[in-house]
């Protein structure tokens, strides 16, 4: 079975050792295997394993919550039901997410329809009239 270096894994997942490390000592970690001489010795599973955690850290989970998740995981089948829930929680967070996002885009595009409109007549003023908004105007 391959294994990889904690520097192998953080260049694969585009993180720092520090991260790693830092996981590592917050107990996330507690499946990498260590080389008798102490080095983290990852396996594929654990480099999944991380993907999760990333996962979870996107959309805004706190270390101390996705540790109970790694614990749950270690527990087994008898947590599935808190493990099922998490997800679930952590879908309806993201969907808010993306509806604030989406308000964001509707509002970055009306200026940059706003900026094209004036650069293209040159001036604002094209925009005094048509009830677009000013330049820090809302877009009610």
């Amino acid at each position: 079975m391959k294994t990889f270096s904690i520097s192998e894994v953080a260049k694969q997942l585009n993180l720092t050792v520090y991260t790693l490390r830092y996981y590592d000592k917050e107990g996330l970690l507690p499946f990498v295997e260590r080389t008798a001489s102490g080095t983290r010795s990852f396996k594929e599973s654990d480099i999944e394993a991380l993907k999760i955690i990333e996962c979870l850290k996107t959309t805004g989970m706190p270390i101390k919550e996705i540790k109970h998740f790694i614990n749950w995981c270690a527990e087994g089948d008898t947590t599935l039901q808190q493990r099922y829930d998490m997800f679930l929680e952590r879908k309806a967070a993201v969907e808010a997410q993306m509806e604030e996002l989406k308000k964001t885009m509707e509002v970055i595009e009306h200026k940059c329809f706003y900026y094209k409109t004036a650069l293209d007549a040159g001036t604002e003023d094209i925009h005094k009239n048509n009830n677009i908004g000013g330049a820090f105007a809302s877009t009610e």
